[in-house]
């Protein structure tokens, strides 16, 4: 089969990454894609790096099973995890991970104010301690473990507002608002809650994260690897859970459409 005809494997935690998956369909409408929600072992956050890779290395065997050209790591936590060693073990297939935008949240400020929202293994890992020195500079960066706003999400509690603000209101309880210059969404599962802080936030709070970033990074080397599918067909999805309990496959649905 023609690589340019195969599929690409998106995979998170759990649901987090069709954030990732909508915006690789809006870049290339026209390719085939494949989700792996990994719902049976959430939360990777709270996992050790040993778990997280063991189930990155079956979730892959799964998708080069399917035959797919490259495979996005739809999940901040499992690329910090289990990337470097991925990209070893699998040498011919393209494997595009994601780390926190600290990058472009420090890029050309100074003394700004900077909060990194992600999984508690995320910060803890040594790849965003490297992630730290490197871009901070002279910028204030706090730490901010959010595990409760990935269960949210995997909960289908996302449309509940006071859960929500609630939650964020604990989290931000020690942090000087007045002062806060950007917020950096550090897990993929974070997206779905832009809405929420744009409200919270003050509006001079800018948000970024790695989403776009790393889809520009994937049809790249697609393009450079002459594997983009440049049929005018609209590409279609398909969406597989490691759990049975069917509340995962509606709730998947959802998100996409959301």
């Amino acid at each position: 089969m023609d690589n340019s005809k195969k599929a690409i494997g998106v995979f998170d935690s759990g649901l987090g990454g069709i954030s990732v998956l909508k915006d690789l369909k809006k870049l290339m409408p026209n390719e085939d894609f494949i989700y792996f929600g990994d719902s049976a072992y959430a939360p990777y956050g709270v996992k050790t790096k040993e778990q997280i890779t063991k189930r990155c290395v079956e979730i892959i065997d799964f998708f080069i099973s399917q035959g797919v050209k490259a495979v996005v790591i739809a999940c901040n936590t499992a690329t910090s995890a289990s990337a470097n060693y991925l990209r070893k073990k699998y040498q011919d297939l393209p494997i595009i991970g994601m780390e926190p935008a600290l990058k472009v949240a420090t890029q050309g400020v100074k003394n700004n104010n900077i909060v990194v929202m992600a999984t508690p293994l995320t910060l803890k890992e040594k790849k965003f301690e490297t992630l730290m020195h490197k871009f901070r500079g002279n910028n204030k960066v706090v730490k901010m473990p959010c595990p409760k706003l990935v269960e949210i999400v995997e909960n289908d509690l996302l449309d509940d507002k006071n859960v929500v603000i609630n939650q964020l209101k604990d989290y931000y309880k020690n942090v000087n608002m007045n002062n806060l210059d950007s917020v950096v969404l550090g897990c993929t599962h974070f997206i779905f809650y832009r809405d929420y802080l744009n409200e919270f936030l003050p509006a001079k709070t800018h948000l970024v994260d790695g989403n776009i970033g790393t889809c520009r990074h994937l049809k790249e080397v697609l393009e450079e690897k002459d594997e983009l599918n440049k049929e005018n067909n609209i590409g279609k999805i398909e969406i597989y859970n490691s759990s049975d309990d069917q509340k995962y496959m509606k709730l998947s649905n959802k998100l996409l459409a959301r």
